[in-house]
C-alpha cells in the first residue's frame, strides 16, 4: 500500500465523497467518479488499474436482506442433509468392492444449496416453469440426501449409492439417462456445466423473444467449482452472457480454494481472479467472502489495516488458517500486523478459529442469492468462499487430500455430530444409520412448505413433452425424391432443400431452429438469412454492408437462426438447449445444427456424449464430410472418422446417405421417431459438398426400408453376358457411401467393360446401424440356443448374392469393417486411413486408394481369394488400371 504524503488532504477527499453519498446517493458518487477518471486520462495520468474491489463482500452488512425464515429450523434440516449425505458415502465405501465416492464437496457447500431449497429455486408446480439448476456434480450425495427427507427416495436407494446394475441403485453423479424422472443435466464432466448453462438462458431468452415462451423470470442456476473454472469450457462463453444480458443467469462458484490434489490458486486469490474475468465480461459479480462474525472486526478496521491483511495474503494462507486452527491463525495471520493482532487479542483461539466463511453464513448467502434473482440487465456470478471439507474433522477439514476422503474415523464422526448438534448416539454411529424425522415432525413439515410455496420439489425432469407436433409425410420431400435431373447438386443443397420445406411447414415451422457456426454461406444456407433472421438479443443497431443483396445479413430479436460465431463449442451448446426443450420447457424444438464434420464429433466429442446421457432430440449435420471431398483443405479440415466417433454414443443414430432421397427418408424417419414416438435418440448424418446428379428414389419394395436399416440394393448387375452364353458371368458386391458411392458405380462400369465381371451395387447409408443390427441378433442367438437362429440384416440383404463383397467409403477402413462378422463371404474393405492432405479430389482418392481403380482392382482380388479367378491376372489388371504398386501408402506419409 502506498505511503499517505498529505493524511489531511486525503480525509478532505473522504469526507466529501462520504458528504455525496449520503446526500445524494451512490448514482451521484458514480457519475462523479467516472468524470474524475475521464479528466485523468485526459490530462495523461495512469490511473491504478483495478478490475477488482477490495478482499471483502460485495454486499455491506447495512445493506443485506433480511432472511424471513426461520434459522434455527433450517440448520437442524440442514445437519440431517449433511449427516444423511455423509452415511451413505460411507456406506458404500464400507462394502466390498470400494465404490468411492465424494463427501467433500457438499460437505462445503451445503449451506449454498439450502438456502437455494429454501427460497429462489423455484419447481415446476405452479403456474410458472421451474428453474434450471445445474448441480455440481460432486455434490450429488447432497442432492440424494435432501430428496431422502422429502420422501422421494428410499434408504434402499441411498444404501444402492453407486451399485446401479440392477436397476435399484443411485448414479454416482447426475445422470438423466440412469434418473430419467430426477437428474436434468449431467455436469459431473467439469467446464460443461457452465457451458451449457449459458446457452440455456441464451435460448430461453431466444424462446421468449419468439414468441414461443412467456416470461416468467425463470432462472437458470450453475453450480461450480473454482478449480473447475480452470476448464476452457467454463469461462469460454461468459462473454455471450454478458454481451446479451442473460440475467436469467446465475452462477454460484463454491470457492473452497481447493480442487482435486491441493490448492486452486496458493499463490493467488481465485476469488479475486474470478472478479476481475467476470466484470471484464460484463458480469454482476457479489463477493461472498466473509461470514456475519467478522462484521465487528471489520467495524473496527478504523486504519484499513485489516483490510490491507486480507488483501494481502494468498489462498494458501487461508487454506492454513482453516486447516491449522485458532492458535495458528493468531500468530501467522493476525500476528503479521501489529494492528491486527491487537483486534483478536479480546478473542479466544477457538473464538479465531470460528470466524465464518461467507459460503457458509445462511445470511450472507441469502442476501446475495436475493440480490442477485432481483439484478437485471447481466448476469450474475456469486464467489462464495468456503471450506473444503467443512465439519469433517481433522482428517478432511481443509486438508489436500480432502477431495479423496471416503471414510472418516470414529472420533471424526463423533465431532460431526456434536458440531452438527445430531441426535445420534455413541454407539450408533459406528452402523451409520440415516437419520429421517417422523413425516409430522416440525423439520418436515416446514421443509414441504417451502417447497410447496416454491411449486415443488427439484430436480424433477419432464421425460416427454404434452405438445404433439404432426409429423409430414415423406411425399412433402418430393423436390427431392423425385432427383435432380441432369443437374448436378452436392447432398449439403439437397439438405438445404429439405429444410427449406420444414420451414414452411405449417405444423413445424416455427419450432425449427437453424445453427450454424459461423459457415452458412460455406454450406449455401445463406438464402435463409432474410427468410428467417438471425437471432440476436439487441436486434440489428447497424445497416449491414450487404443490405443492397437479396440474401443480406440480417439480425433481428425474434430471428429463427442461431449464428453462434466461430465456436463449435457454443454452437453444440446452443444446440443441446434446443434439443433438450421437449423437456425443459415442455415446448419441443426441431435443431440442426450444421458444421464441418471435422469439427464435430472430434472437436466437441464430450458434448456430444452429454448429449446421449441427457437425451436431447435433433439433427446434427457433418457437412462437407470424408477424407476427400474437401477440395484442397488438407489435413486440418478433411473428416475420415467422424462417423466411427458417433458410433461411441449408444443413442446416437448416424448415416453417410449418398444421393437427396436418402437423406430425405432418414430426417422424415428422424423426425418421426424423436418428435412423433418421443424416441430418446438424436440424429448425425453426414453431407458432402461434391456436386453429381441426383437420381430419383427407385421404386423398387423395401428401399426405404434398407435406407433406414443402413443397406440396400441400389442397382443390380446381369447374371448373364449378351452372347447369350449359358454360363453366368462372373460377379461382384460393390457396396459404398457418401460420395464414394459414384466411384463404386464407376468401378463397376470398368469392371463389366475390362475385366468381363458383372457387379451388384449396394448403397451402405449406415454401418453403424448395421453393426447394432448384428450385435443385437447375433446376442438374441446366443440366449436362445433352443430356437431357430436370427439373421442380421446384412445377412438378409447378401443371401443368395454371388462373388466377394468390396466396400468403399471415404472413411477409415474401420468404419466398414464393423459389420465383417455378418458378412457371408469373402469381405474387403477400403478406406481413408491416415492423415488428409491438400490436393483435388481425384488426387486424394487415388492417393487413399479408395477410387474406382483400387476399387476394381480389390473385386478382382476378392474373386481371386474365391478361387474364381487366376492370381495371373491381378499384375496385369494393376497395369490396366494405372496403379503403381510402389505408390506411397498413406497410413502413416
Amino acid at each position: 500500500m502506498q505511503r499517505d504524503i498529505d493524511p489531511v488532504e486525503t480525509q478532505e477527499w473522504l469526507d466529501a465523497l462520504e458528504a455525496v453519498l449520503e446526500a445524494e446517493g451512490e448514482e451521484r458518487v458514480h457519475y462523479l467518479l467516472t468524470r474524475l477518471a475521464r479528466r485523468a486520462s485526459k490530462r495523461g495520468t495512469q490511473l491504478p488499474y483495478a478490475i477488482t474491489t477490495p478482499y471483502r463482500n460485495t454486499i455491506p452488512s447495512s445493506k443485506e436482506a433480511r432472511m424471513p425464515g426461520d434459522l434455527f429450523m433450517e440448520r437442524k434440516i440442514r445437519s440431517l442433509v449433511r449427516w444423511n449425505a455423509l452415511a451413505m458415502v460411507m456406506k458404500a465405501n464400507l462394502k466390498e468392492g470400494d465404490l468411492g465416492g465424494h463427501i467433500s464437496s457438499f460437505a462445503s457447500s451445503a449451506t449454498l444449496y439450502d438456502i437455494g431449497y429454501n427460497y429462489f429455486f423455484h419447481g415446476p408446480d405452479s403456474d410458472r416453469d421451474g428453474d434450471l439448476v445445474y448441480y455440481q456434480g460432486h455434490t450429488a450425495p447432497g442432492i440424494y440426501a435432501r430428496a431422502y427427507l422429502e420422501g422421494r427416495l428410499t434408504e434402499d436407494q441411498l444404501d444402492g449409492f453407486r451399485t446401479e446394475v440392477d436397476g435399484k441403485g443411485l448414479p454416482s453423479y447426475p445422470h438423466p439417462w440412469l434418473m430419467p424422472d430426477f437428474w436434468q443435466f449431467p455436469t459431473v464432466s467439469m467446464g460443461l456445466g457452465p457451458l451449457q448453462a449459458i446457452y440455456q438462458a441464451h435460448f430461453m431468452k431466444y424462446l421468449i423473444n419468439r414468441g414461443m415462451m412467456p416470461e416468467q423470470k425463470r432462472k437458470v442456476w450453475a453450480f461450480l467449482g473454482d478449480g473447475e473454472m480452470d476448464e476452457p469450457e467454463s469461462l469460454g462463453a461468459i462473454s455471450l452472457a454478458g454481451r446479451e444480458h442473460l440475467d436469467n443467469l446465475v452462477f454460484v462458484v463454491n470457492c473452497n480454494l481447493q480442487r482435486l490434489d491441493g490448492p486452486v490458486r496458493g499463490n493467488g486469490k481465485i476469488i479475486q481472479e474470478l472478479e476481475g474475468v467476470f466484470r471484464g465480461a460484463g458480469w454482476n459479480v457479489i463477493k461472498v467472502v466473509w461470514g456475519r462474525h467478522w462484521d465487528r472486526l471489520f467495524a473496527e478496521d478504523k486504519d484499513g489495516m485489516m483490510q490491507q491483511l486480507m488483501d494481502e495474503a494468498v489462498d494458501g494462507d487461508y487454506q492454513n488458517c482453516k486447516n491449522k486452527g485458532g492458535a495458528w491463525t493468531r500468530e501467522n495471520f493476525f500476528g503479521r500486523y501489529p494492528e491486527t493482532k491487537k483486534m483478536v487479542e479480546g478473542l479466544t483461539d477457538d473464538d479465531i478459529w470460528h470466524l465464518n466463511r461467507g459460503g457458509h453464513d445462511p445470511y450472507k448467502v441469502f442476501a446475495a442469492y436475493n440480490a442477485a434473482v432481483n439484478h437485471t440487465g447481466q448476469p450474475t456470478v456469486i464467489l462464495a468462499k468456503t471450506v473444503k471439507g467443512y465439519g469433517t474433522g481433522a482428517t478432511a477439514e481443509a486438508a489436500n487430500v480432502s477431495h479423496s476422503v471416503k471414510k472418516l474415523p470414529i472420533e471424526d464422526l463423533k465431532q460431526f455430530r456434536d458440531r452438527f448438534d445430531l441426535p445420534i448416539k455413541d454407539e450408533d454411529l459406528k452402523d451409520l444409520p440415516y437419520y429421517k424425522p417422523d413425516h409430522d415432525s416440525p423439520e418436515m413439515v416446514y421443509m414441504r412448505r417451502r417447497r410447496e410455496k416454491l411449486g415443488g420439489f427439484i430436480p424433477q425432469r419432464r421425460t416427454n413433452t404434452d405438445v404433439h407436433l404432426p409429423i409430414p409425410e415423406l411425399s412433402a420431400f418430393d423436390a427431392v425424391l423425385k432427383g435432380s435431373g441432369d443437374r448436378k447438386i452436392s447432398t449439403t443443397m439437397a439438405f438445404n432443400r429439405i429444410l427449406g420445406a420444414l420451414v414452411k411447414d405449417k405444423n413445424l415451422a416455427k419450432h425449427i431452429v437453424p445453427i450454424i457456426p459461423d459457415e452458412a454461406r460455406t454450406f449455401g444456407m445463406e438464402g435463409m438469412f432474410r427468410q428467417l433472421g438471425i437471432y440476436s438479443a439487441s436486434g440489428q443497431k447497424y445497416e449491414p454492408q450487404d443490405a443492397d443483396q437479396v440474401m443480406f445479413y440480417k439480425e433481428t430479436e425474434n430471428g429463427q437462426i442461431l449464428e453462434e460465431g466461430i465456436n463449435e463449442a457454443g454452437a453444440h451448446a446452443a444446440w443441446i438447449a434446443a434439443a433438450t426443450s421437449y423437456s425443459n420447457n415442455n415446448i419441443p424444438m426441431i435443431p440442426f445444427y450444421a458444421f464441418y464434420s471435422m469439427f464435430g464429433f472430434q472437436r466437441t466429442g464430450d458434448l456430444a456424449w452429454a448429449a446421449g446421457d441427457i437425451q436431447a432430440r435433433g439433427f446434427m449435420i457433418g457437412a462437407t464430410s470424408g477424407r476427400t471431398t474437401l477440395n484442397g483443405e488438407g489435413l486440418q479440415h478433411q473428416d475420415g472418422h467422424s462417423h466411427i466417433l458417433a458410433s461411441t454414443v449408444p443413442n446416437c443414430i448416424s448415416y453417410d446417405p449418398t444421393y437427396g432421397y436418402e437423406l430425405a427418408v432418414i430426417i422424415q424417419d428422424g423426425l418421426r421417431r424423436m418428435y412423433g414416438e418421443q424416441e430418446n435418440v438424436y440424429y448425425y448424418i453426414t453431407t458432402m459438398n461434391e456436386n453429381y446428379q441426383q437420381p430419383a428414389m427407385p421404386e423398387r419394395e423395401g428401399v426405404q426400408e434398407g435406407i433406414l436399416k443402413g443397406l440396400y440394393l441400389f442397382e443390380q448387375g446381369e447374371e448373364k453376358d449378351s452372347s447369350n452364353s449359358p454360363e453366368p458371368k462372373l460377379k461382384v458386391q460393390l457396396m459404398g457411401s457418401g460420395t464414394i458411392l459414384e466411384e463404386v458405380r464407376a468401378a463397376a462400369d470398368i469392371l463389366r467393360n475390362q475385366f468381363n465381371v458383372e457387379s451388384d451395387i449396394w448403397s451402405a447409408t449406415s454401418f453403424n446401424e448395421l453393426r447394432r443390427d448384428g450385435l443385437e441378433t447375433s446376442r438374441w442367438n446366443m440366449l436362445h440356443p433352443d430356437q431357430e437362429a436370427r439373421k442380421t440384416w446384412v445377412e438378409q440383404q447378401l443371401e443368395g448374392a454371388k462373388g466377394p463383397v468390396i466396400v468403399a467409403t471415404d472413411y477409415m477402413k474401420l468404419y466398414a469393417d464393423q459389420i465383417r462378422d455378418f458378412v457371408p463371404s469373402t469381405y474387403i474393405t477400403l478406406g481413408t486411413d491416415g492423415f488428409g492432405r491438400s490436393d483435388t479430389r481425384e488426387n486424394l482418392r487415388r492417393f487413399f486408394e479408395v477410387d474406382r481403380n483400387f476399387i476394381a482392382l480389390a473385386a478382382l482380388q476378392g474373386l481371386v481369394r474365391d478361387g474364381e479367378l487366376e492370381a495371373s491376372v491381378l499384375p496385369e489388371a494393376i497395369k490396366i488400371l494405372g496403379i503403381d504398386p510402389e505408390k506411397v501408402t498413406p497410413l502413416n506419409s
